[in-house]
């Protein structure tokens, strides 16, 4: 049985207490494939590479659920990008209402916990 975790998509925020940090679209894809996700907070905007060319986004995380019809028991979105926010979520339901994922999942266009950045 893979073992229980919340996890925390973003580049730049603190990662809040009881959740497991995903700097990278592939680190969380790691944390997806291997073990069970009770609550899956995701940031849109993830950074840029060495030559300034976008990493890809939480946008491509939710793609990457519902292609694979992955189960997370909640999901909550903390980006600060409207328009971001907004494709996740319809994403998110319109997968749901096609039963691309279980239509049990709690979504959520909103954040669980307050964004916090380091004063490093």
């Amino acid at each position: 049985m893979k073992q229980k975790i919340n996890l925390y998509l973003d580049d730049l925020r603190d990662c809040p207490k009881g959740f497991v940090i995903a700097r990278t679209v592939d680190e969380a894809k790691y944390y997806l494939d291997n073990f069970r996700i009770e609550i899956l907070s995701l940031d849109h905007d993830l950074g840029v590479d060495e030559h300034g060319n976008l990493l890809p986004t939480g946008y491509d995380l939710v793609k990457y659920i519902c292609e694979k019809g992955l189960r997370v028991e909640k999901i909550y979105i903390h980006t600060d990008n409207s328009v971001g926010r907004e494709n996740m979520y319809n994403t998110l339901l319109g997968a749901q209402r096609r039963g691309f994922i279980d239509s049990d999942i709690e979504i959520y266009s909103y954040p669980l916990v307050s964004n916090k950045y380091s004063q490093e």
